[in-house]
């Protein structure tokens, strides 16, 4: 009996494990047909390797859905359908923006096969991919293995975007692209970079010939494109499926017209450097512990008062490797906000705790701690607390201003002057005078 209470308990410490390494990483995968699993087996291997919990089907699944009973049934979603016209079930563009409202990351692959569910899903998102039928040529830039339409380019590291929380650490092996070339929408400040052609590559049919200005020219001309919305849900697209295949992964790299050869691509790099990025298991923060008080005391008051003294920490961890460590930064900044910003300074840091020190400015109001960090790669990280700042009691005003002293000084000379000129007007008398003795002798006579 002991022994079946031992097994039972294993069973639900290995579901409880099996959960927690599965929690936030169901993945839909959705494929043009069964044979991409064999030809881009290095990538999803990979994947599941990682804790990924991968479903497979086919993007014109009847049975396809998102959402069951208001909730999602996937954290992220995999877009491996650049020609489905139409996809299956309940799927659709629409349900796709929503899942991406709702919180889901997805990462899409194009070709230049691309229909216009893909195209149209791309537009949503501020990026706008070429017409069907286009590829990226560079005349160039084109690698030894190309079969002469210049469609195989050569992508250097250079073109890279400059956020290693994206793209990774420093790759030395150039790209192999063949794919779609794609264009961001300018008035949308959401989309990256994340990398672009060299300056003599254009997308266009190669099979036609040029009678029209191509769709995206020069270092205009995205390869990987991707955007992080409002909510911190993530979006990557590459305008070539080929980019995540076992055969680009593992071809080595030469320009046709450079020398240097490169043993193998650094598609594989790259490609899983993304998808850590877009599924969130990197560059994800969050806010722990808040504290504000007045200096010296451990207990933050009711209220503040004008000129005090305050102390503001904030915790920030960022999640690593499926761990929650503490976030090291120099560049996160506090401001004390009433409509507009009081203050703003800089948070020191130090083992994930970021905290200063202020003077309170000498205007009462309602007031906010906001910290509202937002850098390429990372989540948008905002915290506020409100608080109150009353005027000075009468009690609490200096009695003797030193700028008012010239004022004290005329009182108090006025003051003395009275005094005295009141001391003299009642103490000075003037001497009484003689009265002359004016009567005549006639008029003595008279009596």
């Amino acid at each position: 009996m002991e022994g079946y209470k031992k097994l039972a308990g294993l069973l639900v410490i290995a579901v409880i494990s099996s959960s927690l390494v599965f929690a936030g990483k169901k993945t839909l995968v959705l494929v043009d047909n069964w044979s991409l699993r064999e030809t881009h087996s290095i990538f999803f291997r990979t994947l599941r390797e990682k804790g990924y919990d991968l479903t497979f089907k086919t993007a014109d699944d009847a049975s396809l859905a998102l959402v069951k009973y208001g909730e999602f049934l996937y954290d992220n979603l995999i877009l491996f359908s650049p020609s489905v016209e139409e996809f299956g079930g309940s799927v659709n563009v629409e349900a796709i923006t929503s899942f991406i409202d709702g919180g889901g990351n997805v990462l899409v692959a194009a070709s230049s096969q691309v229909g216009d569910t893909i195209r149209e899903l791309a537009t949503e998102c501020g990026v706008e991919l070429d017409e069907e039928k286009t590829a990226v040529i560079d005349h160039l830039n084109y690698d030894m293995a190309d079969q002469g339409k210049h469609t195989l380019i050569v992508a250097e590291p250079k073109n890279l975007l400059d956020a290693p929380m994206v793209v990774g650490s420093k790759i030395s092996s150039p790209f192999l692209f063949r794919g779609v070339g794609m264009v961001a929408d300018q008035e949308n400040p959401l989309v990256m970079n994340v990398l672009h052609a060299s300056s003599t590559a254009y997308s266009f049919n190669p099979d036609t010939k040029i009678d029209d200005y191509p769709h995206a020219v020069g270092k205009n001309t995205l390869l990987v494109a991707a955007l992080q919305a409002r909510n911190n849900a993530r979006v990557v697209f590459v305008g070539s499926l080929e980019f995540f295949s076992d055969e680009l992964f593992t071809s080595p790299v030469q320009n046709a017209i450079g020398k240097q050869k490169f043993d193998k691509s650094g598609n594989e790099q790259l490609s899983f450097n993304l998808a850590d990025w877009v599924f969130r298991e990197k560059g994800v923060l969050r806010v722990g512990a808040v504290k504000h008080l007045k200096k010296g005391e451990s207990a933050p008051p009711q209220y503040y008062t004008v000129f005090e003294e305050v102390s503001y920490s904030v915790v920030i961890d960022e999640l690593k490797g499926g761990k929650w460590v503490p976030f090291t930064a120099k560049d996160v900044q506090l401001e004390f906000v009433r409509i507009d910003p009081f203050v703003r300074t800089t948070l020191q840091p130090k083992n994930g705790k970021f905290s200063t020190t202020f003077k309170l400015p000498d205007v009462y109001g309602v007031y906010q701690f906001r910290v509202d960090y937002n850098r390429i790669g990372y989540t948008h990280l905002f915290s506020t607390t409100q608080v109150s700042v009353r005027p000075l009691e009468h009690t609490q005003y200096e009695r003797f201003i030193y700028s008012a002293f010239p004022y004290y000084a005329s009182a108090f000379s006025m003051m003395a002057g009275v005094v005295l000129f009141s001391i003299v007007f009642l103490h000075f008398k003037d001497e009484p005078k003689e009265k002359k003795n004016n009567i005549s002798f006639s008029s003595l006579q008279k009596f």
